[in-house]
């Protein structure tokens, strides 16, 4: 059934049907047991539970943190895609986040949802985290700033946010039982630092646990995260709920301060607590402190007015689309533009080439994946200004292949698959559905489908589409799935993925590998495309250590098989005879992905070739890399003008448009260092789940602060961005008294030809440190907005506690130490033209906030 459209001053007032207030404490002083142990764990995949009787209605969650997804993984209600994690921080733009988060909070309201799982305040400590473009930068104050500025937004709409996961949950392998070993400096001064500051700024109502271990035990039953860091020192006010079945204990976990587990119906508490309350593990007291934590976030967000059974609504509009192609636009980093290549002319004759140029990567894989409004490609994006553009693929760069409902229409005409349910396997002759749809998506994800006779995971599946080749070649079919799976081509099998079945890491690490078949068709002629499905009980295997999710899915992909060779044959001769080339190579959503990690920093195989032939044939082309995190770049030398775009969401190709012809000019600036190669990255040694033992050997040298104090150059160091014009820095003020904010004012000069923006960047540097620290830390930042010869002034205003402190072990409390501190200050790590000096006459010590 399609969405509905709310309009946005019903998003924002709420539903006028609004529960009744009530009194937290009176409440729980009236709940029964069994009441109490209900309010403590979800009773799905999104809710909490309810209690009518004492007006306490259930609360829906809903996945961020780049888009509000609702309440279905399966033929979900479309929504805003907004960019990447590292794309939203490569803004360095607070207001612009606020803006951001302030949307996903509108969009969590049409969704009938009242906490939205987001921002992801994790550390990028690697280039391979298969989450990492969730997060936001390798920086602690940069990603906290971010954070902040999210939550605000978010909040600002009434609906909760939620800070995860909490804490050095950045690596995809043995997630559940990986231990973070992390030196107590380290794990204040990078990993919580951007939740203590989020904590400070921002006051999230909730937050999320991690699915690992830190120094020993779980996050999630950890008395010194939850209790003693979060509760006693940072005076958290809010709810504390579990990642996606990341609670391991009863007893341990509620004692430590754990109030909700999620998602429901409860595995670990319900019949538990009641055996734990009864044998005295626990007591009352304990239920209490966590039952109260939940009521308290029932009672704040029920302004909201939103129904427990709200439908589920789009707020697609005009506006959303302005604010998301600038999200995409402000986010995109010009790493390279030699001899002024860019911005190219609409009158030339243009080639857009690359795998990613007629594909959309608008979004990572996994729990931040959404179904969005609309996408656009940049192949899309391009030819809105250059009607007579052309495309050549060049090479394929998916690591799955492209969705078969791309390609394939329903009996009646419309894309994608008929699908049918059944109750029976299709040995069963004259077996009839139960239910029946169209998917428009060929990644189907049951783990949410229910329907009134289907009592079980266990069911069948019926997928059919006619497709129509193009051209006459040899076509691949593939299928990954967490069930079994056969394809069939006007009744030819194809793919068998039923038989004989290899372990993979599709469905969250629980699927198989992805089968390839292929079958040679004629172009023009119409094929029946039919395929089996069964769903997850019927997976030929067990796989430790991963979570099933509820009926499985699968995967269906096609293309025409591809010969490297004469594909950059015709891209190469494209490029030849063209003005200018707009190459679009890079990653997608499975490549990054939660559930794995990238093996390792290269590009899909191929991609290097295609842009070295390219570049080679016509050395006026922009090179565009899509990616949430680095990428090696071995021909970065020879590409005169060189992008780093992101996951863009909805507007991807039109923000890459903008920025390539030149009617946005790029400010974006790099919120992680790119190394030249994964083995130059400070993690390297230690990015592994050694034995469930992950030891962060790099200590608080994490990114940029490794580079430095290694003397080893990146490839582009944090912080760097160019800009269509130029900017100069001067007059640098800086005004520091005890007990007071550093206050660092500065001009800085648009003394180009292009209105613009510039990222001023402060550095603080210890000058005579009592122990070992980075040779400088970013400490505030702050962006301007210029027009062609226009002068401005700028200010950050930065804590003096926290420019100068380090965490001090054997006290157990931050020590901002006496002496001379240098004020570094610049457009990137590496481009620091201005310096200052204060003093700190005397050390000091301190804790909390």
């Amino acid at each position: 059934m399609p969405a509905a459209s709310l309009p946005e001053k019903q998003i924002l007032n709420g539903n006028s049907k609004s529960a009744k207030d009530f009194d937290v404490d009176d409440v729980l002083k009236r709940l029964t047991t069994p009441e109490k142990i209900s309010l403590i764990s979800g009773t799905d995949f999104w809710h909490t539970a309810s209690v009518h009787r004492l007006g306490i209605p259930a609360i829906r969650t809903t996945d961020g943190p780049n888009g509000v997804r609702g309440t279905r993984f399966f033929d979900g209600v479309p929504a805003a895609c907004l960019p990447c994690g590292t794309a939203l921080a490569a803004t360095w733009d607070v207001d612009l986040i606020r803006q951001g988060g302030e949307l996903q909070g509108k969009e969590a309201i049409a969704k009938g949802a009242s906490v939205i799982l987001g921002p992801t305040t994790n550390m990028q400590r690697s280039p391979l985290g298969g989450r990492g473009f969730e997060s936001f930068s390798e920086d602690p104050v940069l990603a906290g700033q971010m954070s902040i500025a999210t939550v605000k937004g978010i909040q600002s709409t009434g609906v909760a946010a939620t800070l995860k996961h909490y804490a050095c949950n950045d690596l995809e392998d043995k997630r559940l039982s990986s231990n973070s070993i992390v030196t107590e400096r380290a794990l204040r001064e990078i990993y919580l630092m951007p939740f203590q500051m989020a904590q400070r700024d921002a006051k999230p109502m909730c937050f999320m646990t991690a699915y690992n271990l830190v120094n020993g035990t779980h996050a999630s039953e950890s008395p010194k995260l939850l209790q003693q860091i979060l509760r006693d020192e940072w005076g958290f006010d809010g709810m504390v709920m579990s990642d996606w079945f990341g609670v391991y204990s009863t007893s341990e976990s509620i004692k430590a301060g754990l109030d909700l587990e999620m998602p429901g119906p409860t595995y670990v508490r319900g019949a538990q607590v009641d055996l734990a309350l009864r044998c005295g593990k626990l007591l009352i007291h304990h239920i209490d402190a966590r039952v109260k934590e939940v009521l308290k976030l029932v009672k704040r967000v029920m302004p909201l007015g939103i129904p427990e059974d709200a439908e589920e609504r789009t707020i697609d509009s005009p506006e959303t689309a302005a604010l998301l192609r600038k999200l995409a636009s402000e986010s995109t980093v010009l790493m390279k533009n030699e001899k002024n290549v860019l911005p190219f002319s609409k009158e030339k004759t243009t080639a857009v080439i690359g795998p990613n140029g007629a594909f959309a990567a608008y979004c990572g894989g996994g729990s931040a994946a959404l179904p969005a409004y609309y996408t656009v490609t940049p192949y899309e994006g391009v030819k809105a200004k250059v009607p007579n553009a052309e495309y050549e693929l060049g090479v394929p760069a998916w690591k799955r292949m492209p969705l078969l409902s791309n390609m394939t229409k329903t009996e009646g005409g419309k894309q994608g698959l008929s699908m049918k349910f059944f109750l029976d396997p299709p040995s069963v002759k004259g077996r009839q559905p139960v239910d029946q749809l169209r998917v428009r998506d060929s990644y189907i994800h049951l783990s949410d489908y229910k329907h009134p006779r289907i009592a079980t995971d266990l069911f069948w599946c019926d997928f059919d589409g006619k497709f129509t080749p193009s051209e006459t070649a040899e076509y691949e079919f593939s299928c990954s799935v967490a069930g079994t799976a056969k394809v069939f081509v006007d009744g030819e099998l194809v793919v068998d993925n039923m038989t004989k079945q290899r372990p993979g890491d599709s469905f969250f690490g629980i699927g198989t590998v992805e089968e390839i078949g292929s079958i040679h068709l004629e172009g023009g002629r119409e094929y029946n495309v039919h395929v089996d499905f069964g769903t997850m009980p019927t997976l030929t295997y067990k796989k430790d250590g991963v979570t099933a999710f509820g009926a499985g899915g699968v995967r269906l992909g096609c293309y025409r098989k591809i010969c490297f060779e004469t594909e950059v044959a015709r891209a190469v001769a494209l490029a030849k005879k063209v003005d200018q080339v707009i190459l679009c190579a890079g990653l997608n959503g499975d490549w990054e992905s939660e559930g794995y990690d990238r093996p390792h920093m290269d590009l899909p195989p191929g991609s290097d070739e295609l842009i070295k032939a390219v570049l080679a044939a016509n050395p006026n082309t922009a090179v565009i890399i899509q990616s949430g995190t680095p990428v090696t770049m071995p021909w970065r030398d020879q590409a005169a003008a060189l992008v780093q775009a992101w996951y863009g969401g909805n507007e991807t190709g039109n923000a890459i448009a903008d920025v390539v012809f030149g009617d946005v000019n790029p400010s974006g600036k790099l919120p992680l260092s790119f190394p030249v190669r994964n083995e130059d990255n400070p993690a390297f040694l230690n990015y592994v789940s050694d034995d469930n033992r992950v030891l962060y050997g790099e200590d608080v040298y994490v990114g940029y602060r490794f580079y430095d104090k290694t003397k080893r150059a990146p490839a582009f160091p944090f912080g760097h961005g160019l800009s269509y014009t130029t900017f100069s820095l001067s007059d640098l003020r800086i005004t520091s008294e005890e007990d007071e904010d550093l206050l660092i004012s500065l001009t800085v000069t648009n003394t180009g030809t292009f209105p613009g923006a510039e990222v001023v960047q402060a550095y603080i540097s210890p000058r005579a440190p009592s122990i070992a620290r980075p040779v400088k830390e970013l400490k505030g930042f702050t962006k301007l907005f210029l027009a062609a010869g226009e002068r401005g002034s700028a200010e950050i205003r930065i804590p003096r506690k926290y420019a100068t402190s380090f965490y001090h072990e054997g006290r157990g409390a931050w020590a901002s130490e006496k002496g001379v501190y240098d004020v570094l200050v610049g457009t990137s790590s590496a481009e620091l033209p201005l310096r200052g000096e204060f003093d700190v006459r005397e050390t000091t010590y301190w804790t909390g906030l």
